[in-house]
């Protein structure tokens, strides 16, 4: 792999694809950062890599020498606290932390039995935390990774994919973006996430330009610099379930959205919805992208997905799964167009009816009185389970009567919520989604405390 990649490699940076960075500085870099790893290959060591640098130039730098040398790297996020670092040292065991200055209590343990690693060859681990919170790395291939690229420019119908990149490159969603201008030879643009939203105006031609985003991010930029949106070939949007108002209002700016279902298990999407469609009016997630496959349970709904861009199994443990069962729940209409219809685990049951929090979320989102919404279920003794929703009113002067009569003739009673919390934030992560842990945490205080 060292001598085509560093070719690939050369001749991308030789293109000037790498927009914003000087070419040769970045292939210096990179040649530096292999000699580093290189050099400790030679005392009889593959060393397994925590990729915790912040810049994003020799983030990518380490990530593509590390790939060159043929060693396990984990990807990892440099603003992790100190719980989560202990948790993912401890778990990883690195020989080589680029990136980060690790205090003397996080210093790993180096000893390394070499047999661990026969199997981590070529390996690249990106961490995944789920609704959960809790960080565990999926294991990928650059062959996973590049299957992904195909089915991205097979479904689009492109060539080149060029990238305006804000999100962080250490999650797939970032990473993915890199990898599709990578290997199609399009240009990039790393452009963190904070950085535009404080810059006004951006001097660069974007009408050919992909970027990605979670519905947060829309929100706001839809909010703040609408303009901006309207330059882009394509919005990709995921990471989270986007609200009913945000993609009409996107609608009506006649934003080239083009909404994604997938995960970091699957190197990011695996169905989308097209922007032309997206504009009609189709209100699913799309269809199923030429590298993947999805398989719906007749009797349950649950979403089983089967794909060439498959992650290996979770860190330590490979299992070159075949098939991953996910908790999802849909179905597929008269066209082949997905709809998610929730999560099983969030499934609630309340005197013996199946409740799903999507509905009503969306209904109550609809009513235009909240910004942002999570309708869980909190144990009863009388019902099971009490639907309890967790709201961010639009203003000071929303009253939650006025939101429980917007929805009364929309919900049967047993799905309206029992109980309303309002908040003024959600908890949810960099890529919007909701850490359901503290969620819980928070209702059951609030109730306990409201007796």
């Amino acid at each position: 792999m060292l001598n085509s990649l560093l070719s690939l490699l050369k001749k991308y940076l030789n293109q000037g694809c790498l927009l914003g960075y000087n070419s040769k500085d970045f292939y210096d870099l990179t040649r530096d950062y292999l000699k580093k790893i290189n050099d400790i290959k030679k005392k009889n060591l593959t060393p397994k890599i925590l990729l915790l640098e912040q810049n994003d130039y020799k983030f990518l730098a380490a990530f593509l020498a590390g790939i060159i040398a043929e060693c396990p790297i984990f990807l990892g996020y440099n603003q992790w606290g100190q719980i989560e670092l202990e948790q993912v040292i401890d778990l990883v065991q690195p020989n080589l932390i680029i990136g980060l200055n690790i205090t003397e209590q996080l210093t790993p343990n180096f000893t390394l039995i070499n047999s661990e690693l026969l199997n981590l060859k070529n390996k690249i681990m990106i961490p995944t935390g789920g609704t959960s919170g809790k960080i565990r790395f999926t294991i990928h291939t650059w062959e996973t990774l590049s299957a992904s690229v195909k089915g991205f420019t097979d479904f689009f119908e492109v060539n080149t994919v060029n990238s305006f990149c804000t999100l962080p490159l250490y999650h797939v969603s970032g990473l993915m973006q890199f990898m599709r201008s990578f290997l199609t030879g399009g240009k990039i643009i790393i452009y963190p996430y904070t950085r535009l939203k404080q810059n006004d105006k951006i001097e660069l031609d974007l009408s050919d330009f992909f970027i990605s985003l979670v519905p947060t991010q829309l929100q706001f930029l839809l909010d703040n610099k609408p303009k901006l949106l309207t330059q882009f070939k394509t919005i990709l949007l995921g990471g989270a379930p986007a609200w009913p108002c945000l993609l009409d209002t996107a609608r009506n700016y006649k934003l080239n959205v083009a909404p994604t279902y997938g995960m970091t298990e699957t190197a990011s999407q695996i169905v989308t919805l097209k922007p032309e469609n997206f504009l009609s009016g189709n209100q699913s997630t799309g269809q199923v992208l030429p590298h993947a496959n999805i398989l719906i349970d007749s009797k349950t709904g649950l979403i089983s997905i089967q794909a060439k861009s498959l992650f290996l199994g979770y860190y330590p443990h490979q299992e070159n799964p075949n098939q991953f069962m996910t908790d999802d729940l849909g179905y597929f209409d008269h066209e082949n167009y997905l709809y998610i219809v929730g999560r099983n685990n969030q499934k609630i049951i309340t005197g013996g009816e199946n409740v799903f929090p999507k509905e009503i979320e969306s209904a109550i989102l609809e009513t235009g009185l909240v910004k942002d919404i999570s309708v869980i279920g909190i144990f009863d003794p009388q019902w099971g389970q009490a639907v309890t929703a967790l709201y961010l009113p639009n203003n000071s002067s929303v009253q939650v009567e006025a939101i429980k009569a917007s929805i009364n003739y929309k919900l049967s009673k047993f799905k309206q919520p029992k109980y309303w919390i309002p908040l003024t934030q959600l908890p949810r992560n960099q890529q919007g989604k909701l850490n359901y842990q503290k969620l819980r945490e928070i209702a059951l205080t609030y109730l306990n405390c409201n007796k």
